[in-house]
């Protein structure tokens, strides 16, 4: 729905947004409105043999979780499943997506779906205000990465997207809020156990690849939502000196070894270090920054 909207606002073509399309949007109002009351929903997954990632608790239903006006999710963008259901970075880009649905139903004249949206928006939105923060002891308020809205909180972010470091990136909220600048300190330090420092390298990885390895991707996105020019340096110099000799990003790598990695091709993280480069030279910073790599 994000990149429908930013297709139209950059073609101005809306042929696409009939039919099939229609439908999608329609479908996925119904999924999330469902999916504000799992215990509701017929959803559920269950895979045998397999790791605690890879399946759903509670014969395939996951934890239980408080009715709190966001949406439910099974599992993390990185496939892992949530171990809490209500995953506030997804959440937070489903308010933003929400704008963009009212904006595609508008143009089809469906306002049906618009007003759906503009509910989803504010319920979504007041159950990560009420549910979605926790007041860290050194930090202050921060988002969570994950909570049942029955007081447990999972602390963490990880390096896919949505994730809370991309905030930004996902037109969530500015780079300088300060709730989100809070939570950016929580997630690039030792707070978040899945941040890591290596002799070569240091950023966000995941618990769906080997510890201690860290991603292009949140590095790219790291250097996408910051402010500081000598931060996006370093993080593009750490990219571009960690490639272990293959010329491309990888999934994950060592940042001690570069050359152990996973996944020799990952075109996510290919792309987004284009993305960045083209987002420098639109705001016309990339030469500055480029001076600033030695």
């Amino acid at each position: 729905m994000w990149l429908a909207e930013k297709y139209v606002n950059k073609t101005g073509n809306t042929v696409f947004l009939s039919g099939r399309f229609h439908e999608a949007i329609k479908t996925v109002l119904k999924v999330f409105a469902t999916e504000q009351n799992h215990e509701n929903s017929a959803y559920l997954f269950i895979r045998s043999d397999c790791p605690p990632t890879d399946t759903l608790s509670h014969e395939g239903k996951g934890a239980p979780v408080k009715v709190t006006g966001m949406t439910w999710c099974g599992f993390r963008p990185s496939d892992d499943a949530c171990k809490l259901g209500y995953l506030i970075p997804s959440n937070l880009f489903a308010v933003r997506a929400m704008k963009s649905v009212q904006k595609l139903s508008k143009l089809i004249g469906d306002e049906e779906s618009c007003q759906e949206a503009c509910r989803l928006e504010k319920e979504i939105a007041e159950g990560v205000e009420a549910y979605g923060k926790y007041n860290h002891p050194e930090l202050g308020e921060i988002y969570a990465y994950e909570t049942d809205g029955l007081g447990n909180y999972v602390l963490m972010d990880d390096a896919n997207v949505p994730s809370l470091l991309a905030l930004p990136y996902l037109e969530v909220c500015e780079k300088d809020d300060p709730l989100y600048k809070r939570t950016r300190s929580f997630v690039l330090s030792k707070h978040n156990p899945f941040y890591y420092e290596g002799t070569l390298a240091k950023g966000v990885g995941s618990p769906h690849t080997p510890e201690g390895y860290i991603w292009p991707i949140a590095l790219c996105v790291q250097a996408m939502t910051a402010t500081d020019d000598n931060e996006i340096a370093r993080l593009l110099k750490t990219v571009l000196s960690t490639h272990g000799g293959t010329g491309f990003m990888h999934e994950s790598f060592d940042p001690n070894k570069p050359e152990d990695f996973t996944r020799i091709w990952f075109a996510w993280a290919n792309s987004m270090l284009a993305e960045t480069i083209m987002r420098l030279y639109e705001e016309g910073k990339l030469d500055e920054v480029l001076s600033l790599i030695k």
